[in-house]
């Protein structure tokens, strides 16, 4: 499970730190509340205590809340990975490149905690996505359902259906571990039968 770094050290905010320090600061807070809570939004008033600093400086980085959650999720999108989530769904096999998608997947919710999954969906952020992160976020889904649609003879609404369905099993089974509920090789192995089974069961006959 995420264990705070700022948020348990009241000093942290005291100290005179660099613009780029004070903003990971607020952004590695958020998500530490946005873990705690399960959606959003998160206050200014709670950011600020839990960082240790005032609102007002919280407005400074962040004058807005679409500005806060879109730096959380390029935050979670950076440890990710996503260009390693693009070159695994780059598989001419849709089977593998689902299975290694999920495992890229798996492992960092079960490491950091399904941040982005609340905050995507979120309906208030969906309007105010970042073009870029929508990109990133939309990068592997249209690789992957573009391989359904060939592969699996599905039509394009069914193929993201598929898509949006077989990717909650590495979101569920990380967000298990993460909590502390499944062991995580156990996990990562449920994940990888569970997708693949998933994709034959599809397969025209």
């Amino acid at each position: 499970m995420r264990c705070g770094t700022w948020g348990k050290d009241k000093l942290a905010g005291t100290k005179r730190l660099s613009a780029d320090a004070r903003r990971r600061q607020l952004v590695e807070a958020a998500a530490e509340l946005i873990l705690k809570q399960g959606f959003l939004p998160v206050s200014p008033e709670r950011l600020a205590r839990a960082a240790g600093v005032s609102k007002a400086l919280v407005y400074a980085y962040f004058p807005g809340s679409h500005d806060l959650y879109n730096a959380v999720l390029d935050s979670e999108f950076q440890t990710l990975g996503v260009e390693r989530l693009a070159a695994a769904a780059r598989q001419g096999d849709l089977a593998q490149a689902a299975a290694a998608c999920a495992d890229l997947y798996f492992l960092h919710v079960a490491e950091h905690g399904p941040v982005a999954h609340v905050v995507l969906r979120d309906v208030h952020m969906s309007r105010g996505l970042r073009p870029d992160l929508a990109a990133q976020r939309d990068l592997v889904a249209r690789r992957l359902a573009g391989l359904a649609r060939r592969q699996l003879q599905l039509s394009a609404k069914d193929a993201v259906a598929a898509y949006n369905l077989i990717m909650t099993i590495p979101e569920e089974s990380g967000r298990l571990v993460w909590e502390g509920d499944l062991d995580i090789e156990r996990g990562r192995d449920l994940v990888r039968r569970l997708v693949t089974s998933s994709i034959e069961a599809l397969r025209p006959s």
